[in-house]
């Protein structure tokens, strides 16, 4: 993987290093969709997991892309301005104003060209063309 933004790959073997085997190849995998999609992306090992965000647009928050976010039986791959994605397979889930995310349980039956679709949506956003959000029906 060839990125300047990217972390070196050491230290995210550290970083992975006490996660179960099945929860690190997911992550691992998330990790090159994205590189594939978003050569422009930073990566930060923020909030307890890996977090993409385009230096472009703004910091981890404004430019932000997506988040791995490491739980004990599965990975979310979280978005920040999810609501605001296309997402024809239904995959994202939440009920925050903003912020959808992909659970992804296991590796053979994840949805990677789905998610890959996703991740791409996200780097396409600007979060400076944002107009308001409408509320969720809960």
């Amino acid at each position: 993987m060839e990125n300047p933004g990217f972390r070196p790959y050491a230290e995210i073997e550290r970083f992975l290093s006490f996660v179960p085997l099945p929860i690190k190849e997911i992550a691992l995998e998330l990790r090159n969709l994205v590189a594939e999609n978003c050569p422009q992306a930073t990566e930060r090992i923020l909030w307890g997991g890996l977090a993409y965000h385009d230096p472009a647009k703004g910091g981890p928050v404004k430019g932000a892309i997506c988040q791995i976010e490491l739980k004990k039986d599965h990975v979310r791959l979280g978005f920040i301005h999810g609501v605001r994605l296309v997402d024809p397979h239904g995959l994202l889930t939440g009920q925050r104003l903003s912020k959808r995310y992909v659970v992804v349980n296991s590796y053979q039956e994840a949805p990677w060209e789905a998610i890959s679709a996703l991740i791409q949506g996200a780097a396409e956003l600007d979060s400076a063309t944002f107009g308001p959000i409408d509320s969720v029906d809960e």
